[in-house]
């Protein structure tokens, strides 16, 4: 299934996309895609509809972020072997987590703000994984059966911020809009191998990145299972798992975003997000 929350910010329903691509309205089945709604349980229970049951939702309506409820946005750093290689970094010996700011989160299609005295914000195609059930130290053995699904996420990142400012990544991560995610979530059952999805992204046109899940250094299952011992996950909770080369920082010279430029991101089967940036407001 490929699930997705429509209209104004703050305003979204819960919906699916049906076979022909039109979005079925799921409001009158679920308030929203969170808590028990992204379970097994909850999932078998929308996989058992029948999408033409549905009202179909006219237009093409603003998507917002696939998930409601989240509590973590958590991130994996220099997670693929040739984006260390871009960047100078040596292979981590161990997943690098940091957290972005909830307030990050936003719809894939949504205008992408430089902040205020940027000068270095940067793109980051990445897979995100979606939690459907909580997880609290789990085994590798157990990790996928807290998995609801994926999607495409932008890990936005203002570089100075990030490396040159002190302290954590995390101020570098979490301004508003940094967090793009969607159009939907994918759920498990439709990814035959999330460790072999090609991904793309496009600034204006021009192809910046361009690699594939095959280069995670830790892959899907081993992230869920690590971040737990540290982090209890919850429903609708992302885990944004690195990105392959082609990032600004790692361009001879470096290139960086202003606005009026356009990202066009992708990852196979599981959608594309479109955004443009704007300036600080």
């Amino acid at each position: 299934m490929k699930l997705l929350r429509y209209g104004p910010s703050g305003q979204e329903k819960p919906g699916l996309l049906d076979a022909s691509g039109t979005i079925r309205d799921l409001s009158g089945v679920i308030p929203d895609l969170a808590g028990d709604a992204l379970s097994a349980a909850g999932l078998a229970k929308l996989a058992a509809l029948d999408p033409a049951s549905l009202p179909a939702v006219p237009g093409s309506p603003r998507l917002g972020p696939p998930v409601s409820g989240m509590k973590n946005f958590v991130c994996i750093g220099l997670n693929y072997a040739d984006h260390a290689a871009e960047t100078g970094a040596a292979i981590p010996k161990e997943p690098i987590v940091f957290l972005k700011s909830l307030g990050a989160l936003c719809g894939p299609n949504d205008d992408v703000m430089i902040p205020k005295n940027s000068v270095k914000t940067d793109w980051e195609v990445e897979l995100a994984i979606i939690i459907g059930s909580t997880a609290k130290c789990v085994s590798e053995d157990e990790a996928m059966n807290h998995v609801a699904g994926y999607a495409v996420c932008n890990d936005v990142s203002e570089r100075e911020w990030q490396i040159e400012r002190g302290g954590s990544w995390d101020k570098g991560k979490g301004c508003d809009t940094f967090g793009p995610l969607g159009p939907w979530l994918v759920t498990k059952d439709e990814v035959a191998d999330p460790q072999d999805l090609a991904m793309t992204l496009d600034v204006d046109g021009v192809r910046m990145q361009d690699g594939s899940t095959r280069t995670m250094i830790f892959g899907v299952r081993h992230l869920v299972h690590y971040v737990s011992h540290f982090i209890t996950l919850h429903p609708g909770d992302v885990i944004s798992t690195g990105t392959p080369p082609g990032v600004g920082l790692g361009k001879k010279p470096p290139m960086f975003l202003k606005p009026g430029q356009t990202m066009k991101l992708s990852i196979k089967g599981l959608g594309e997000q479109t955004q443009r940036t704007v300036a600080y407001e």
